[in-house]
């Protein structure tokens, strides 16, 4: 047993070093890494499927459907220049408004499916101010791993976490929203020191910006007026679906008594659900959707969870865990072992299936100590814990992914010099809040 844990180990180390080289794509590496794990059968093959999210990968494919179906209207570009004339000019104003939205959107839909949406339009109004589209993005990616930690819904780890521990929506709201809107101001901060230089802009150029920006016109924007209303008409149903798909079985039930009250849908369903009904209706060709569809993405998600899956076959994040928490004394120092075991190990594996290996050890701490304000803590280091590196989030892969198709690198290095930062300094704060409410 030993060996094959040595062996797991291994090989997540070796893909790790391949996606950080770059010189081989990291959905190569990641495939590569999970064909050998499943070769020498540490991840058998029957069981290859239980470690794979599907719900992930599905509600990608649904969303990036409905956003590649909709972007041939003009909707974003309409959206973005709507925007980018509200700020003035400012570049500062523009990553300020976009970060506050892409925030609390994050907060209320999937933080993969609000990127889907907003990263078009922040590219757009990059390329029409002539401005360097990086610093909009990485605060794009973490925005909305901060505002996806604030609701029950906003991050499958929460998802997870209050399903486990019978935790309410107000509840995470209470805990968790005030932390994150902290964290949001600490953040906007910080953009502004390490970018703030490099998007000033003088008057004269500011000028030229916004006479520029005048002179687009968001009406003319549209080119399809019918495919424009349609994607606007079916967003706006996906998003309303969003809110109540785990209330849709009583929904129905009022007007059709023969549906199941507790029927629910997983947001994968909600985001395929959309795209079938926007690829029928605006009758779009499925061939040309289908080919700008980010599939490097999705098969490195798809080899990552193979890969990580190996290291829950050979129990070897649940040893970790184990390890961390067997020693607490207090519940003061199990809050901080579980928040930043949760944020570092986060940001190098999935926090899907750390979260799932958490849960378990944390109710067994039930019997010596309150473990409630565990499940803050854990929820906390999670989704923050995401901002670390470019593969420690969904939302960082597919951001990452769009910028890659139009020619925008963002390495992992540079990526992680900025996202540790953010991540330590978000956590911290995140922490402190915490401890001042629970451990004090």
């Amino acid at each position: 047993m030993e060996a094959v844990a040595l062996i797991a180990v291994a090989v997540f180390l070796f893909t790790y070093a391949l996606i950080i080289d770059e010189r081989i794509h990291r959905a190569v590496a990641a495939m590569l890494g999970a064909a050998i794990v499943v070769f020498v059968g540490i991840v058998p093959w029957e069981a290859l499927l239980e470690h794979v999210d599907f719900g992930t990968i599905f509600l990608l494919i649904g969303m990036m459907i409905i956003v590649n179906t909709a972007r041939g209207s003009g909707l974003f570009e309409y959206i973005a220049i709507r925007t980018a004339k509200l700020a003035g000019g400012s570049p500062i104003r523009v990553l300020v408004l976009f970060a506050i939205v892409t925030a609390i959107v994050s907060a209320f839909l999937d933080n993969v499916t609000t990127v889907l949406l907003l990263t078009p339009m922040l590219l757009y109004v990059a390329r029409v101010m002539n401005l360097n589209p990086i610093p909009f993005l990485v605060t794009e990616i973490f925005a909305s791993n901060i505002g996806g930690a604030a609701t029950l819904i906003g991050d499958p780890p929460n998802i997870m976490i209050a399903s486990s521990a019978g935790l309410t929506f107000n509840e995470f709201i209470i805990h968790l929203g005030p932390i994150m809107i902290v964290d949001m101001a600490i953040l906007l901060l910080m953009m502004y020191v390490i970018y703030g230089r490099s998007m000033r802009v003088s008057p004269d150029e500011r000028q030229e910006m916004v006479r520029t920006l005048n002179g687009l016109d968001e009406r003319a924007a549209i080119t399809d007026r019918s495919l424009f209303n349609k994607s606007v008409a079916v967003i706006a149903f996906v998003v309303l679906l969003f809110f109540v798909h785990d209330r849709i079985g009583e929904i129905l039930h009022v007007v059709l008594p023969f549906v199941d009250p507790a029927m629910g849908l997983e947001p994968a369903q909600v985001a395929l659900i959309g795209a079938a009904i926007l690829l029928f209706w605006s009758r779009q060709s499925p061939e040309e959707i289908f080919e700008k569809i980010e599939w490097p993405a999705l098969f490195f998600f798809g080899g990552l969870f193979v890969i990580v899956g190996a290291l829950v076959e050979t129990g070897i994040i649940s040893s970790i865990a184990a390890v961390m928490i067997e020693n607490v004394g207090s519940t003061g120092e199990a809050m901080f072992i579980v928040t930043w075991f949760a944020a570092i190990a986060s940001a190098i594996v999935d926090n899907i299936p750390l979260t799932a290996a958490m849960i378990p050890l944390i109710h067994d701490l039930g019997a010596t100590m309150d473990v409630y304000p565990l499940w803050w803590s854990l929820a906390l280091g999670a989704c923050l814990g995401g901002n670390g590196t470019a593969i420690g989030a969904s939302a960082n892969v597919v951001v990452i992914g769009i910028a890659e198709r139009e020619g925008i690198g963002i390495t992992f290095i540079d990526f992680l010099k900025v996202g540790m930062l953010v991540l330590f300094v978000t956590v911290a704060v995140g922490f402190g809040m915490l401890w001042l409410k629970f451990a004090m």
